[in-house]
């Protein structure tokens, strides 16, 4: 197994586990309004919600190397259902990689949980 790089703080972990379940709720909802209607447009109301959400796993992704590819919707276009979901996967993929970084063995190959300082 690699040996890991660093650790990261409880303050993140505890944001981490309140927002990874609710940006997969909205990417299974997503997911599922595209398969209907993939070219119908979001609401402005349903894009500043998640851009909240969006907004938030940013600030906890932004010392890890991936959220300099995070970007948040485009509230004047009004995006596509197919366009956020293609946003809200990135989300997805950058929270798995923190996920992953920072949680399961530690270097010593002893099974650790969260790695935090």
């Amino acid at each position: 197994m690699a040996k890991r790089a660093g650790r990261t703080t409880s303050e993140k972990v505890a944001a981490y586990e309140v927002l990874a379940p609710q940006l997969t709720a909205l990417q299974g909802e997503l997911r599922d309004l595209a398969k209907k209607r993939p070219d119908a447009t979001l609401s402005t109301s349903k894009v500043a919600f998640m851009n909240r959400l969006l907004a938030d796993i940013k600030e906890l992704l932004k010392d890890e190397g991936a959220s300099k590819y995070l970007d948040l919707l485009d509230d004047q276009a009004v995006p596509q259902f197919s366009d956020a979901v293609l946003v809200v996967s990135q989300y997805s993929a950058a929270l798995d990689a923190f996920h992953s970084r920072y949680y399961g063995w530690d270097e010593n190959h002893v099974k650790h949980g969260w790695l935090t300082s």
